[in-house]
């Protein structure tokens, strides 16, 4: 049987705004391996991760997560993110609640999309704490869509379209159907954060020793997987697992195979946690 709490933890400039967070963990009689802590999408929210975390708890991680500021049952402006470095110090929050019950358990971060980007610069400013980080559809390198928003007078109100997620078209439905999930526009200092972090990431060097695991969909048109391995090679240190999965889309771990690709996360924490 696997548990989930919730709870809150402060977070946003200064600590003034409230972070919804969520934890899973297995009530079974085995002590969990290793330690996930999943960092979200643009638009979404951790709850969209729940049958991830409870597959992750299955193969031996205790998974942590959270809403982002602007995200989810999270407090502030709704998916208004005016500097990302504000965003990674609230994973780093989440982190460092989630070592004060798992000390000992050797941390892997798996972020997606987005949360690739703020996964990416989270192991560029604390790479000490990890012991593998996993990137699934990250916009690193370049994000066209960014590129091309930016440069328009007035943004569009074009929501995304859910069939780009997954080849499951119930996975689209769910989510045209969430009322967490944000189906309005970008916003416009939100998108020039993103420019901004993603050119950080650009110059933040390389990982190191620092094992990277990166997931992505061959027809991933949303983060097309071309622009993201600009970025990769720049992050990627002399560790570097990559795995395109044929005809998949953007949301791997929502993919029709989907529990070959927690499998392959799960192999990489088994092997990242092993004692050296």
């Amino acid at each position: 049987m696997i548990t989930s709490r919730e709870w809150q933890l402060p977070g946003g400039p200064n600590g003034s705004e409230r972070l919804a967070a969520r934890a899973w963990v297995s009530a079974g009689p085995a002590e969990p391996a290793w330690l996930a802590v999943l960092v979200h999408g643009y638009g979404e929210h951790i709850g969209r991760y729940d049958y991830v975390a409870r597959s992750l708890c299955e193969r031996g991680a205790v998974v942590y997560g959270l809403d982002h500021r602007g995200h989810g049952h999270s407090s502030g402006e709704r998916v208004l993110i005016e500097d990302f470095t504000g965003v990674v110090e609230d994973v780093h929050r989440v982190v460092t609640q989630a070592r004060t019950a798992y000390r000992s358990l050797p941390l892997v971060l798996a972020g997606h999309s987005m949360g690739g980007l703020i996964a990416a610069r989270y192991a560029q400013a604390h790479p000490e704490g990890i012991a593998g980080l996993a990137l699934s559809g990250p916009v690193l390198g370049r994000w066209r869509i960014v590129e091309q928003l930016l440069a328009l007078a007035e943004i569009p109100e074009t929501p995304l379209d859910p069939d780009t997620l997954s080849r499951d078209p119930a996975v689209g439905a769910d989510y045209a159907d969430d009322e967490l999930v944000w189906h309005g526009p970008f916003k416009r200092p939100t998108l020039q954060s993103l420019d901004t972090e993603l050119k950080r990431a650009n110059e933040g060097g390389d990982i190191g020793d620092l094992p990277l695991l990166w997931l992505h969909g061959s027809d991933d048109r949303l983060v097309p997987p071309s622009d993201t391995k600009t970025g990769i090679d720049r992050l990627a240190g002399t560790d570097v697992t990559a795995r395109i999965f044929p005809h998949a889309r953007h949301e791997v771990f929502n993919e029709t195979n989907r529990d070959e690709v927690l499998d392959e996360v799960a192999r990489f924490a088994s092997r990242v946690a092993a004692p050296r």
